[in-house]
């Protein structure tokens, strides 16, 4: 199923930092099936995944950066009409937390009606990395001057820790900046509460149905309540049915709906 020049579609799975002695340890749980980081890295979605298999996704890059998932330090975005994750303030904070990172601005300017800050960020090693937060200020006044202020030395403090951890997410201060990033409601469960994107799943259930319809090939249509997992599960179980038709040259003769029902 189904840029911005600092953001990749994908994370890396781990920060190239070391933990700290006195960081909390991550819990323990199941591997990640590596048929699900090739899905993601090689397609760059995580809409290609199942329900379940996103929340153990998900679990399993918070564990690998030692971040607790309970906090929600990401939530997804589709971005080139892919589904990625951004990193939230809860991330950022533990991040530096974690890694003893300090932050502290260099400079301030202004460039026209943009307001550009400077950020450095150090590890307790000694290594230092520089990013830079720009808010057009065009137009603002009062106490939306003041926001727009604050808002360039917010990005400018959390694009410099993901970039010293290694990471190359979008920070949520930076999504309404990306005309074609669109924050996505995902549920605890996994599933995409996304209207425009369930129709495009029914679109392409409605597909592989023709299809089968053409196979003669029994099939019945979607509850109209279905939601992601199961538009999903009764999709791969028809274009299952339609692949080994086709490969074995066999179809049914009556054809139409009936044996492919909602669950």
């Amino acid at each position: 199923m189904d840029g911005v020049p600092q953001a990749s579609d994908i994370p890396a799975p781990a920060s190239p930092l070391a933990p700290r002695p006195d960081a909390p340890a991550a819990s323990p749980g199941e591997a990640l099936d590596p048929a699900i980081i090739e899905q993601v890295v090689i397609g760059g979605d995580l809409a290609r995944l199942t329900p379940a298999q996103r929340v153990e996704y998900y679990r399993q890059v918070c564990a690998s950066l030692n971040l607790n998932p309970l906090t929600r330090p990401f939530e997804y975005l589709r971005l080139n009409d892919r589904l990625t994750l951004y990193a939230k303030r809860e991330a950022t904070d533990q991040l530096r937390r974690l890694h003893g990172v300090s932050v502290e601005i260099v400079a301030r300017e202004q460039q026209e009606d943009v307001y550009v800050v400077t950020a450095r960020a150090r590890t307790p090693e000694g290594r230092t990395d520089e990013a830079t937060g720009a808010v057009s200020l065009a137009g603002l006044s009062g106490a939306n001057l003041a926001n727009g202020l604050m808002r360039a030395e917010t990005k400018a403090k959390r694009r410099v820790t993901l970039s010293i951890c290694g990471l190359g997410w979008l920070d949520e201060s930076e999504v309404d900046s990306v005309p074609v990033a669109r924050p996505v409601q995902v549920s605890d469960g996994g599933g995409i509460e996304d209207a425009a994107y369930l129709q495009k799943l029914r679109r392409r259930f409605g597909q592989v149905s023709a299809e089968a319809a053409a196979l003669g090939i029994p099939w019945s249509p979607l509850p109209e309540d279905a939601d992601e997992a199961t538009i999903v599960r009764l999709g791969r179980a028809l274009r299952a049915d339609v692949d080994r038709a086709r490969a074995t040259g066999r179809g049914s003769a009556g054809g139409g709906r009936g044996a492919r029902g909602a669950a």
